[in-house]
């Protein structure tokens, strides 16, 4: 039990629940080991009841945590710091500051950061900051429709076999002014682990706090245009490389290959370096290296090191591990051309982000591009040497067993620490979250239950040897909260899959949206066997609705059955074909039953294309705030950009959006796709008829 009550002061559960009404319990060593990775020695009984006693001496002499994270409430006096501060001593005097250092003599009420000072009866102060989260988020205005994409997978006649920022602004300039969407949610753009070959997924990347440079259109960088006559010649010669690159995707359906890709980009780049920079550029690039600070040195100086040393900052020399120690410094130096080149990259990829965010916004989007956040990053890249402080070491982020996979998962990604992370005061969180905001009109946060809890997996042990391990949430979201209250954003939480009781009702309540799709939303409250496809009305509102996601079947894969047939080849089905057939055509004849009970199918179930609509259809009849149009599903794309379950036996992430017989589409046939058009129109419509209905009812 002692063992147990440290574990408790240091967010460590004992226990989960696989299942309702089921309980297990971690093995011991599990806890032990996700302890030691907190800087706590639990081994022996010694040693926890020492933890224990140091626990309580910390807690109770700490008159201020480094960061104080209150919610300013909906109306009245401003929030209760003392609420948010129990332990402090009788008499303790409370002090608030502005940024500008003016003293405030009341809590504030305005969402914000400032300076929180502490004095006690007994002579101690203490200094922290103090941040105030909006009470709530205030969401996109009104009702909204968009589209859903992997960038890299909407190739242009300009791109360089892979769609890129060039296309995105593109896509959004098209789409908001043509067919009036009002959002473009993208994949993460994360910048990737260098090497051969690199791993195509955006979800492990080496960097979430910058972008990659593999997605800048090399043409549409200013220096491009003034390259002298040698250079010029070359970029002309790697122009003919890309365009037979991106013919080879598009004509002769290969896969979309990043590493050819960013070899002809990276030779560009490295003539457009030698174009000195204009009196006018040169300082927009010295306001960004100043602006992004010691972050960026960090990201460049490790991706000059990878150069030398490979992508994974363990097998460097151990000099060169510690982001600050003395040989790190002396290797800055002495490589700080490669050094700069690198936070060059950045600042031309920050540039191209921030032209396809006004893009979205001048065509009439009233949200624009909306980022998403993975849940983490490789334990070799960039971001896990430079914060190491904050990560946990010898621990992976995964998920536990349940009634879908008894065997558990593990996504080999290092947690956040929860006890550095607030020593910190969220620094390196609010600093990330900051980032993707910077040119975004919204962001998706991929397994939002991250901020609540994760499961932590030891390394060496199976995933169902993990244990929960939980944060702040009140700080977590309310920094959230702010970084997008102050960016004007909207933020999307994926909550799909085991979530905690609770969970959902607080996102809500903070104004953060969920995602809801289609075939998993089913009536839960009965038995097994009436869970049934929940009604429109039915549907929350404070949620993104749409039929699928990069990780699920295309709708028209799903009506049609193709995405079992595909499982069963690669061997991942878990039951006989013919029976998980008829289970998956039950699951889909409940829902056409449905639409056709609720006068959504006029054209009747015999035309696929009908039938898409008719699902897009149901969903602007939800209340859901915002409707997503998985881009795919506009011109009936049969494949799945990731197959979960699969690595080499599928090509996960590098395929084009193609049309129902697999021919890979450009943007500019995207542009023109009657069916695409069609899909679009009958959204718009259905919610301008929601709309309209709303505004006449009494």
């Amino acid at each position: 039990m002692t063992r147990e009550r440290l574990a408790a002061m240091y967010g460590v559960d004992v226990v989960y629940h696989p299942a309702p009404g089921v309980e297990q319990r971690v093995p011991a060593d599990s806890v032990v080991a996700v302890l030691a990775s907190l800087g706590v020695d639990a081994s022996t009984d010694r040693a926890v009841r020492d933890a224990l006693a140091a626990a309580e001496q910390r807690r109770t002499h700490a008159l201020l945590p480094p960061c104080t994270v209150v919610r300013a409430p909906r109306g009245g006096a401003g929030p209760s710091l003392r609420a948010a501060l129990p332990d402090l001593p009788e008499g303790t005097r409370l002090t608030v500051r502005t940024a500008a250092g003016e003293e405030l003599p009341d809590p504030p009420r305005t969402p914000g950061r400032y300076a929180l000072r502490a004095a006690a009866p007994d002579g101690r102060t203490a200094h922290g900051d103090l941040v105030v989260a909006p009470a709530r988020l205030p969401g996109p205005p009104g009702r909204t429709f968009g589209f859903m994409a992997q960038l890299y997978s909407v190739l242009s006649s300009r791109s360089w076999g892979m769609g890129d920022l060039g296309d995105l602004a593109d896509l959004a300039a098209w789409s908001g002014r043509t067919l009036g969407a009002g959002f473009l949610q993208i994949n993460p753009l994360h910048a990737a682990v260098p090497g051969r070959p690199t791993d195509p997924s955006p979800y492990r990347p080496s960097s979430r706090r910058f972008p990659d440079p593999v997605y800048l259109r090399i043409e549409e960088v200013p220096e491009y245009a003034y390259l002298p006559a040698e250079a010029r010649e070359e970029a002309d010669r790697l122009l003919r490389r890309a365009a037979a690159l991106r013919d080879n995707v598009l004509l002769k359906d290969a896969l979309i290959d990043r590493d050819a890709v960013w070899e002809l980009k990276s030779a560009a780049l490295e003539l457009l370096r030698t174009v000195p920079l204009s009196p006018g550029r040169r300082a927009a690039y010295a306001d960004f290296l100043a602006a992004q600070g010691q972050a960026l040195d960090d990201h460049a100086t490790w991706s000059a090191l990878a150069e030398l040393h490979g992508p994974d900052w363990h097998s460097w020399p151990a000099g060169l591990r510690d982001p600050r120690s003395p040989q790190v410094a002396r290797a800055r130096g002495a490589h700080l051309d490669r050094v700069d080149f690198h936070c060059w990259l950045a600042w031309l990829t920050d540039t191209q982000l921030g032209a396809a965010q006004r893009a979205a916004r001048e065509a009439g989007m009233p949200v624009g591009i909306v980022h998403d956040l993975a849940v983490g990053v490789h334990p070799g890249g960039s971001d896990a040497w430079a914060m190491q402080d904050v990560l946990a070491a010898g621990m992976s982020v995964g998920a536990p067993p349940d009634a879908f996979n008894a065997r558990g998962q593990d996504w080999g990604l290092p947690p956040w620490r929860p006890d550095a992370l607030a020593a910190t005061g969220y620094a390196p969180y609010r600093d990330l979250v900051a980032r993707l905001l910077r040119h975004a009109g919204g962001l998706r946060m991929d397994h939002v239950m991250g901020l609540f809890r994760l499961w932590w997996v030891p390394e060496g042990r199976l995933p169902t040897d993990g244990a929960y391990v939980r944060y702040d949430a009140e700080a977590m979201l309310g920094l959230l909260a702010l970084e997008a209250y102050e960016a004007g954003a909207v933020v999307i939480g994926e909550d799909l899959g085991t979530v905690e009781p609770g969970v959902r009702e607080e996102l809500a309540d903070r104004g953060v949206l969920g995602t809801s799709v289609l075939w998993f939303e089913r009536d839960y409250s009965g038995a097994d066997a009436d869970r049934r496809p929940l009604p429109p009305a039915a549907w929350r509102e404070s949620c993104l609705a749409t039929a699928t996601t990069h990780d699920l079947p295309s709708t028209a894969a799903r009506l049609t059955g193709e995405h079992v047939e595909l499982r069963h080849r690669l061997g991942l089905l878990t039951r006989p074909l013919a029976e998980e057939q008829a289970a998956d055509g039950a699951e889909v004849a409940e829902w056409i039953a449905l639409l056709g009970r609720l006068g959504l199918l006029p054209e009747g179930t015999g035309d696929e294309e009908a039938v898409v609509k008719a699902v897009h259809r149901f969903l602007a009849r939800t209340p859901a705030r915002m409707v997503g149009v998985w881009l795919p599903d506009g011109v009936g794309d049969r494949r799945p950009q990731n197959l979960p379950g699969t690595s080499d036996e599928y090509p996960n992430w590098r395929l084009p959006v193609a049309g129902p017989d697999g021919v890979p589409l450009t943007l500019e046939q995207l542009a023109s796709s009657r069916r695409l058009h069609d899909l679009a129109e009958e959204v718009r419509g259905a919610l301008a008829r929601d709309a309209r209905g709303r505004r006449a009812a009494p």
